[in-house]
């Protein structure tokens, strides 16, 4: 049998791992529009906030599109030449692992279509420290809850949910 400080001491373990761990997020280009011609794709960009270790992800029909990784003058000529990436499958998960502004475009003369994007990837925030957390409890004079980082609450209440299944709900 296990003891109560041994169960607290393993909780307290799964709070603390839950409240530094982070998730991406997948951002579909074009959202339900995919990878087309004549979809204003600076709008979507500007509607979406890209952070290191998030995906981009393209969903086209392989047969007739493809995607590009180029530099900003790739850009702006709409030209692969000297291409850092280049993807055919239709559904292309690009990973985001570095803080810079990246550029995609569409290849066979679709770029002159309007199929390219820019997205600038900034670096996660540093997460809070208690003295930081406590420092805006004491000088918050409203009740507001704290927001977390990309579904950090989620994951606080999933391992809250196992941790209780798991030891039982007597001593929450």
């Amino acid at each position: 049998m296990v003891s109560s400080s041994a169960r607290l001491i393993f909780f307290c373990f799964f709070i603390l791992f839950s409240a530094i761990a982070t998730t991406a997020t997948d951002h579909i280009v074009g959202a339900n529009k995919g990878w087309n011609p004549g979809i204003n794709y600076t709008h979507w960009a500007n509607n979406h906030t890209f952070y290191v270790g998030d995906l981009i992800s393209f969903r086209y029909q392989k047969t007739q599109y493809n995607v590009f990784e180029v530099n900003q003058t790739g850009y702006d000529n709409c030209t692969t030449e000297g291409a850092v990436g280049n993807w055919t499958s239709g559904k292309d998960f690009i990973p985001l692992n570095k803080a810079k502004r990246y550029y995609f475009i569409g290849g066979n003369g679709q770029c002159f279509n309007g199929m390219k994007v820019t997205v600038l990837v900034h670096p996660l925030p540093p997460p809070p420290t208690p003295a930081t957390m406590a420092a805006n409890v004491k000088s918050s004079d409203s009740a507001a809850p704290l927001v977390f980082h990309k579904g950090l609450v989620g994951l606080r209440a999933l391992v809250l949910a196992v941790a209780s299944i798991w030891f039982g709900s007597g001593w929450i």
